[in-house]
């Protein structure tokens, strides 16, 4: 079994603006993508909607101490807007699973985890 984490950058802004319809159409498309991996044999055993990057914090060195900035880690016009953790032993299933997130409005990014239970080291 690998370890795959299933990475779901957005447009904040498009995200905020939304009316309650498209934000339940979206959340039923992840309902979709939950149940449709079940059926197959995936197992999801983390993920989490992420607050929006402007609340983010950076923590870099900075000589003998930290440095801690507000805001997100690069200026892009995508954000990194939540994540699935999945184990299964067949990725090209997850990745067709994958896309019912994927849309014309984003991709959806797919990454082995590594070392995490039985994925590459």
């Amino acid at each position: 079994m690998t370890t795959y984490v299933v990475l779901l950058p957005g447009r904040e802004d498009t995200w905020e603006a939304a009316s309650e319809e498209h934000r339940s159409a979206m959340y039923a498309k992840h309902g979709e993508f939950a149940r449709l991996l079940a059926e197959r044999g995936h197992t999801i055993t983390g993920g989490a909607e992420l607050t929006p990057s402007r609340d983010a914090r950076v923590v870099r060195r900075s000589g003998d101490g930290i440095a801690v900035t507000e805001g997100p880690y690069a200026e892009t016009v995508e954000q990194l807007t939540g994540f699935y953790v999945v184990d299964t032993d067949d990725l090209d299933d997850l990745l067709e699973v994958c896309g019912v997130l994927a849309d014309a409005e984003g991709a959806v990014e797919v990454r082995a985890a590594v070392g995490g239970s039985g994925g590459p080291a």
